[in-house]
């Protein structure tokens, strides 16, 4: 029987900083949008097109990412 795939490998968790001081850790982006010649660059238009998202639903304006990175695996 084949085995499942791992729902770890499908996503790259980031930590995010926002123009206000404010942080969010573990930011799920899906892993096939990273590496190549941008690296985790492509992550951060993800990021912010999840902000967008966020923002029209809940009526608030989205604050600027000012830097992403990796999360640290545990």
């Amino acid at each position: 029987m084949a085995r499942k795939k791992s729902a770890a490998s499908e996503f790259t968790l980031f930590d995010v900083v926002y123009d206000d001081g404010s942080r969010r850790s573990n930011r799920r982006v899906p892993s096939a949008l990273l590496g190549g010649l941008d690296g985790d660059e492509p992550a951060r238009a993800a990021i912010e097109a999840q902000d967008a998202e966020i923002a029209l639903r809940s009526g608030r304006l989205a604050s600027k990412v000012t830097a992403i990175a990796r999360s640290q695996v545990r």
